[in-house]
């Protein structure tokens, strides 16, 4: 059996393993008892963390330290799709098939990976059109590297490129279709590979074929809306068009420079002509020899076009952010010409010539001023002509120091944006506004390798901040300013130039700025956890549960992280930026490009946000985003079982019998009471839930349960009174009677003191992806005001403690996971306190100020906490003396 058949049975196995259980679905999970819906969320628990290993697995294969090949990739993607099978059939049967959605969303997923496993290039479907303003380099498959890049520069640095739009590879795919191209070409193509044809003859075939092809109307009438939103951007009639290639691959780790064809200044009208020609050089015989030494196979081929506003500049150049033959210099190399750069990039004229060096104030080591005679510039007839430069023009300089100095900053963001030394073209127009028209990968790696000899002696001259303190998720070398980001707030400050990220917890959330992150590090999170392939997808340096960063770093200050030893330096060493740069590019392998490809179906994570609006099954676009879902409905469907309504007659409750009165009736669905506990009561002693244990501690802390009368005035008596609760709040079981599911590691707490209600989940595990912590807290005696500042009081308390808080009027929930057992049981301890603490604390809350107050205090409580534990310490040493 060839591995094309293998992979579609395979696939058809693992596709026909979900219907299976949908069948029987919702009459077996109705009869599920505790136990049973328990194993399930276990069985989901683990299945994700093999997922997760798997992608961390599969991902640091393109880091360059490891030798692969196509069967690795096959015998993985095959693994990793019967793992994301079984997920989806135990949360089907978790939530009562409530989400079926999910088994068409894994059928195409999975289809799209099969096909390109078979050799076939899968390219999205997309609109024919997209305008820059919604690209990013996440569209890099149907906008090329040109088009995603420059739209990228735009969208997420701020910086200033042409008005324009990408024709996508999906319209490149179509016009081949429509005409009938699609086998013709493959046949030359066969025909050429075997030696039957000549380059300059199959080449020639094809481009005549494209030439012949007509444009489909559906793609012509996507010009035409192109075009017409481009116009809005002009104050002109009429405008002039640049028309360039941007296929697969291309600025990328290989350049394709100067292998596909561009056109300068055409009319609008002539777009469909120039278009064809452009992606007619995909076949250009310098083209194909270059794929064919570079081992492009034809299923790897595309071509987007893109499509931009004429600029006519007054100035234009080429800005290399490294010396291509000395690196070890540090420097820039910026040039310049008057007009048009075209000629100044294929060779033809010379240009005004600067090096600059890298470090701040970009001090201009050398300048060479050449005699400038003729300018390329657009033509009112359409195309381009050259002119004569005027005599007091030609030796004059095309750009000032302070321009020069705005080019090399300007450069050197990209450069740490892209995270690799680049080549990029700019121009000036007549308002003295710079355009960034181009930015691609400047490969020098083997000449940096040549100049690097001891790093150590280098490094040894820093001071070190900390050191082998947490784990590498992404190796790599960053350098810049800390950022720290203490609430989900201060990532809508999140400098668009860069920065290092310094946070508490390692979560997706932090997916929101990772384009901009140099680097990441965090005081807790999981190597193999959502945020950990993110990291890796966008090749960020990251290293997690160093337990120090956000009491070490300090906003502003200049570090480098060096991901590839785990040690954190004060000030920037640009050496190791250097030696980043040096790696080998194993994209110049096939294996490494299928492999690229296939995890852009696994990996990238899209379902960031809970709360947004395209956290669903149709959201999904990846098995990563799956993944994540499930995990997120997954605990949210066990934390919301009512376990009041699914009591049976055998199920035992029993009540807890503690020294503070919560009148908390206990259900055991394995492992979380001692086998000898008692049938009525319980006490404390013979508990054995970890989370449940680390709970009563922090409800029975020192001076948290306030047993003082309070004094509550009538009107707020009547506003508690007279409230309306929810039907499941309000039902006589609910309210009467407070009740705890729990096994060893899982509890799930439905808690009313006073009048306000609080629910703790958690789940704690020598597994670190497993942890998590749930607290909702609301209600009160007093008036919503109150209630509300009680919630900000808790919310702005936990926040402070690394949890994520949302409040709503009276209503808090935080959330915290993936964090170690260790500090999650601090966790559920903190809680325990805050449910103790804030017992019937709303009614002191007559102002705002009494937020900060009662902060303070509860802080004050934990260092008096701090000093006992020290007393007691100090009283076990002297003993033992």
């Amino acid at each position: 059996m060839n591995s094309s058949n293998k992979i579609k049975n395979i696939g058809k196995r693992i596709i026909k393993s979900i219907p299976f259980f949908s069948s029987w679905l919702k009459r077996d999970s109705e009869k599920m008892s505790f136990t049973t819906v328990f194993a399930r969320f276990q069985d989901i628990l683990e299945l994700n963390n093999q997922i997760l290993d798997l992608m961390a697995t599969i991902s640091n294969k393109l880091g360059g330290d490891y030798i692969f090949d196509r069967n690795y990739i096959e015998s993985s993607s095959h693994l990793m799709a019967d793992l994301i099978a079984k997920l989806i059939s135990n949360f089907n049967i978790l939530t009562h098939g409530k989400y079926r959605q999910l088994n068409d969303v894994f059928r195409k997923i999975n289809r799209e990976i099969e096909k390109e496993l078979s050799g076939k290039l899968v390219i999205p479907e997309t609109d024919y059109v997209i305008p820059y303003s919604s690209l990013t380099r996440d569209f890099s498959e149907v906008a090329g590297g040109k088009n995603s890049n420059i739209a990228e520069l735009k969208n997420q640095l701020g910086l200033t490129v042409p008005h324009g739009f990408a024709i996508t590879t999906r319209a490149f795919q179509s016009f081949l279709e429509y005409n009938n191209l699609t086998e013709k070409v493959n046949i030359i193509l066969h025909a050429w590979r075997g030696g039957d044809k000549t380059t300059e003859k199959a080449s020639l075939e094809i481009r005549e074929l494209i030439d012949k092809g007509k444009i489909p109307p559906d793609i012509q009438k996507a010009f035409n809306w192109g075009l017409d939103n481009l116009k809005t951007y002009s104050d002109d009639k009429k405008i002039g068009l640049a028309v360039r290639s941007s296929a697969l691959g291309e600025d990328s780790e290989h350049s394709f420079a100067g292998q596909y064809e561009s056109f300068l200044n055409i009319f609008p009208e002539d777009l469909g002509k120039n278009y064809k020609a452009v992606i007619a050089s995909t076949y250009s015989a310098s083209a194909m020899e270059y794929r064919l030494q570079k081992d492009f196979s034809d299923q790897e081929v595309a071509m987007s076009v893109a499509c931009q506003m004429m600029i006519n500049p007054v100035a234009s150049g080429v800005i290399y952010t490294l010396d291509p033959v000395s690196p070890e210099r540090r420097v820039l190399l910026i040039t310049g010409t008057w007009g048009l750069g075209a000629p100044l990039v294929s060779g033809r004229i010379d240009g005004d010539s600067f090096v600059v060096l890298r470090e701040p104030g970009h001090k201009i080591l050398e300048l060479e001023i050449v005699r400038k005679k003729e300018t390329l510039v657009p033509s009112d007839k359409g195309g381009c002509v050259f002119q004569s430069v005027p005599n007091e023009k030609q030796t004059q300089a095309t750009i000032s120091e302070t321009q020069v100095k705005f080019l090399a900053e300007t450069a050197l963001a990209i450069e740490r944006y892209f995270k690799k030394p680049q080549d990029i073209e700019w121009c000036l127009d007549k308002n003295n506004q710079f355009y960034i028209l181009q930015a691609r990968q400047l490969n020098i790696a083997s000449k940096i390798s040549a100049v690097i000899n001891d790093i150590s002696s280098i490094v040894h001259k820093y001071p070190v901040i900390f050191s082998k303190k947490g784990a590498i998720v992404q190796k790599g070398i960053a350098l810049g300013k800390v950022f720290v980001v203490n609430n989900e707030e201060d990532l809508e400050n999140f400098p668009n130039e860069g920065a290092i990220l310094v946070t508490h917890q390692f979560s997706p959330i932090l997916a929101r700025v990772v384009k901009q992150a140099h680097g990441i590090i965090t005081d807790i999170g999981s190597p193999t956890g959502h945020m950990a392939s993110i990291a890796r997808e966008f090749s960020v340096p990251s290293i997690v549960n160093t337990k120090i960063a956000t009491k070490l770093l300090t906003n502003g200050e200049e570090i480098t992280i060096d991901a590839e030893e785990n040690v954190i330096y004060r000030g920037r060493i640009e050496e190791l930026s250097l030696y980043e740069f040096s790696h080998d590019n194993i994209g110049e392998y096939y294996e490494y490009r299928l492999l690229r490809r296939i995890l852009k179906r696994i990996t990238p994570l899209n379902l960031v946000d809970p709360k947004a609006n395209n956290f669903n099954p149709e959201g999904c676009e990846t098995f990563h985003d799956i993944t994540r879902f499930i995990h997120e409905k997954a605990v949210k469907a066990l934390r919301e079982v009512n376990f009041y309504s699914q009591r049976k007659s055998d199920i035992l409750a029993r009540k807890l019998d503690s020294k503070v009165p919560l009148e908390l009736m206990m259900i055991d669905i394995g492992g979380g009471l001692k086998e000898n506990a008692g049938r009525k009561k319980v006490t404390e002693d013979e508990i054995l839930c970890l989370p449940m244990i680390e709970f009563l501690k922090g409800v029975d802390a020192p001076g948290a349960w306030d047993n003082e009368p309070m004094s509550v005035d009538f009107g707020s008596f009547m506003s508690s009174m007279t409230r309306t609760f929810s039907t499941g709040a309000a039902s006589p079981r609910a309210i009467g009677q407070n009740l705890a599911v729990m096994s060893k590691e899982y509890v799930n707490i439905s808690l009313r003191l006073g009048y306000h209600f609080s629910m703790i989940v958690a789940y704690i595990s020598e597994e670190i992806n497993n942890n998590y912590a749930y607290f909702r807290f609301n209600g009160g005696v007093t008036d919503p005001v109150r209630r509300g500042r009680r919630a900000k009081f808790i919310g702005r308390t936990l926040e402070k403690k690394g949890f994520y808080v949302d409040i709503r009027k009276d209503l808090m929930v935080a959330r915290i996971k993936k964090i170690s057992k260790e500090s999650l049981k601090e966790k559920l301890y903190l809680i325990g306190k805050m449910v103790s603490f804030t017992r019937q604390l709303d009614v002191k809350m007559v102002d705002d100020d009494q937020i900060d107050l009662f902060i303070k205090k509860f802080e004050e409580l934990e260092k008096l906490e701090e000093l006992e534990e020290l007393k007691k310490l100090e009283v076990k040493n002297t003993e033992q003396a």
